[in-house]
Formats: structure tokens, C-alpha cells, sequence
């Protein structure tokens, strides 16, 4: 290296070159006072995106997703501050400071579900899908399209020839897994109704996937069954309620006393618009903080309107882009078309997997299969979208 050389990364150093890709996962250890897991995607370029218990999601640049990398990797705060500053050229007291003001936001973040971490991190961000990613955050699978006779809404049980065995199931997965998709939402149809569902949620835990279940939690009123599925590792549920059928609430009430995160989907229907501000009430009272609205048709748009308002004047949480039935008429999209804009988390942020393995673009959108994730290789369903 010449004199000039020498003098010119003095005052201009080389950028640091990016960690290596791939996903990295932390869970809390069995002491811990909260339970949490932890989700590290890096990006080729060095940009990562974190994922916290599946229901928080940081996306951050090149020197913050570095910091939560070696935090995953439990190294001390001491050889934390020593490798970012040899790497990034900042000072060792710089580079302290900036890891405990991180390890601070986390934690509080850790300890308190419903905070906004875009605001609150303060990091700096990539805005949500702005940029090209190497695989999306979340597979939905539809395990079956069967439902059960008293649930009030259709599923589209002719779309399909055959179910997955739990083995082709497990393969996928495992593709999922290695593609780096963290983020696992078993639904259907009824995927209660698959004898193998705690087989799979066994399956994701054992690759440190995160998982949930849609369902119409009729069979989660049987404590042994879920028990079951918690045992094997499930992190949160959204019961899609029949407001008319007392065994939904029983089950809701059993999965409500659990340790686990609960989300109520409501579809209005002509038959129950009048009842939703005293439904979405009683839920409340029942201690549910998250609520997923939907409408069967358009012509129950201003219903939607208010109960959107009520959950807002209850202090409840909104949820809409899990794959719920009739989920085109949710809030989110409907405010999106009078804007004549479109939600860019469908085939980016998220894929639908078919019960034979078929993957769509999102829940019904079924003008384009990319693949079938069991015979064709990740990358050729990804560049498919």
C-alpha cells in the first residue's frame, strides 16, 4: 500500500463489509423474567429485519441490525463495542453508548406488547417493503379446506385434489426454514380438523420457527387438546368467532386464560351489524386486546366504519392482514381503495401455501400460482412473483 493509499483511508475508511446472510434466532432462556424469541434476518447487502414473538417488526440498516446480530450471539457489551468500533471507525465510548441505548429499547420493547416500536426504536429504518427482499416474513398454510358443518363461512374445497401427508408438510417447512421465513400461520379451512397440527407446530418450534393458528376455536374448549398445542410450542392464536355458537366463546374463554397471544377476527354480516359495538364490548370485557375486522359484502362498509371506531374508542388493538375469510373487506383495504392504493405485503411480505402445496400470491388470490413449494426449488417460486 503507497503513501497515498495510506493517507486516503485515514480520512475516508473502507465502509464495513456486511455480516454474513442468513436468519439467526435467540430464545430467552427458561429464567428469563418474559419469554420472547427473537428473529434476525440479514439481507445480502447488510441490512437486517428483526422479528420479536412474531408480532413485531424493525427493519434496520446496516450498523443497528449489527449490534442485535452480535446481541444474538451473546457477546459481552465489552467485545460488542470493540468489533463495531474497529469496524465502523467510531469511538470505543461511541460505540458503548450506542449498544446500551439499543440493549434499552429492546428490552423496554420486550416488556411491553402493545408499544409501537416504528417510534418508538428510533433507529433508522427502512420503510416496510421498500426494499427487495430475499424471502418474505410469513408463510401462511392452509393445512385443509374442510370446516367444520357450523362454521358460517365457505372455503374453497375444490380448488384442491389432495391434502399434504405431515411428512410433505414437514418438508416445506423446512424449505420455509432454510429460505429464512420465520414466521409460520397454520389455517385453512379448519386446521383443527388435521389429527398432525400438533406434529407441525412440533416441527416449526423444533426449527425455531415462530407459529400461529387461525381457527374457529371450537375444538380449543377441549383444555387437553389445547394444552397440547401449546406444549408443542404454539405462540399465538386468532380465533375467527361465531358470535352465535357458545362453544367459539367457551374456547375463547379457555385460550384467553393462557399464556399465550390472542387475536379475535369479527366478520359483519347482514344478520349481526346491530350487535357488533355490543359484541366487540363484551370482548373487551373478556380481556381481548386485538381485534380483526372483516365484512362479508361491500354494502356493509359504513358497519365496518364503526366498529373500526369502536375498537378504536375500546382501546383495542386492529389487526387486518392475517388470511381471514372475506379478509378482501377488511378496514385497511377498503381506506386503500378509496385511495386507489394497493397493500404491498401481499406476495412480499407474506405467501399462502394450498393444502397440496400450491403457493399463492395471498388468500384467494388464485389468478397466479407461483409454484408448488413441495417439487419446485425456493428461488424459482420467489422469482415467480
Amino acid at each position: 500500500m503507497n503513501t497515498f493509499q495510506k493517507i486516503w483511508l485515514k480520512f475516508f475508511p473502507k465502509p464495513a463489509e456486511p455480516l454474513p446472510a442468513g436468519t439467526y434466532h435467540f430464545q430467552a432462556p427458561p429464567d428469563a423474567p418474559v419469554s420472547y424469541r427473537m428473529h434476525l434476518r440479514l439481507e445480502k447487502d447488510g441490512i437486517g429485519m428483526l422479528i420479536l414473538n412474531a408480532s413485531t417488526i424493525l427493519h434496520l440498516n446496516q450498523s443497528a441490525a449489527e449490534y442485535i446480530y452480535y446481541l444474538i450471539q451473546s457477546k459481552s457489551a465489552a467485545e460488542v463495542a470493540q468489533l463495531v468500533s474497529n469496524r465502523y471507525h467510531i469511538s470505543l465510548e461511541q460505540a458503548q453508548q450506542d449498544y446500551q441505548d439499543i440493549c434499552e429499547r429492546l428490552n423496554t420493547l420486550i416488556h411491553t406488547p402493545d408499544l409501537d416500536p416504528v417510534t418508538f426504536l428510533g433507529m433508522e429504518r427502512l420503510e416496510p417493503y421498500s426494499a427487495e427482499l430475499s424471502a418474505p416474513y410469513r408463510l401462511d398454510c392452509a393445512l385443509t379446506y374442510k370446516i367444520n358443518q357450523e362454521t358460517p363461512h365457505a372455503a374453497p374445497v375444490e380448488r384442491v385434489k389432495r391434502e399434504l401427508l405431515t411428512k410433505e408438510w414437514c418438508t416445506i417447512l423446512n424449505k420455509a426454514w432454510e429460505a429464512g421465513i420465520p414466521h409460520i400461520i397454520f389455517t385453512g379451512g379448519e386446521p383443527t380438523l388435521r389429527n398432525d397440527l400438533h406434529e407441525l407446530i412440533a416441527h416449526a418450534e423444533m426449527n425455531g420457527q415462530v407459529t400461529g393458528l387461525l381457527t374457529d376455536g371450537l375444538r380449543l374448549a377441549d383444555n387437553e387438546y389445547l394444552h397440547e398445542l401449546l406444549e408443542k410450542g404454539l405462540d399465538h392464536v386468532m380465533i375467527i368467532l361465531d358470535t352465535q355458537d357458545e362453544q367459539a366463546w367457551e374456547g375463547l374463554r379457555d385460550v384467553l386464560a393462557e399464556d399465550i397471544a390472542v387475536t379475535v377476527h369479527v366478520t359483519i354480516m347482514p344478520g349481526n351489524g346491530l350487535r357488533i359495538p355490543e359484541i366487540l364490548e363484551k370482548l373487551a370485557e373478556m380481556g381481548v386486546t386485538h381485534i380483526s375486522l372483516s365484512a362479508s359484502e361491500k354494502g356493509l362498509k359504513d358497519v365496518l366504519a364503526t366498529a373500526q371506531q369502536k375498537v378504536a374508542d375500546l382501546h383495542m388493538t386492529l389487526v387486518w392482514d392475517l388470511p381471514v375469510p372475506y379478509s378482501a373487506f377488511n378496514p385497511v383495504a377498503m381506506e386503500q381503495e378509496e385511495a386507489e392504493t394497493t397493500v404491498q405485503g401481499a406476495g412480499k411480505a407474506w405467501l399462502y401455501v394450498e393444502p397440496d402445496g400450491d403457493v399463492l400470491p395471498s388468500q384467494g388470490d388464485s389468478t397466479k400460482i407461483l409454484g408448488n413449494l413441495l417439487t419446485d426449488p425456493w428461488q424459482k417460486i420467489w422469482s415467480n412473483r
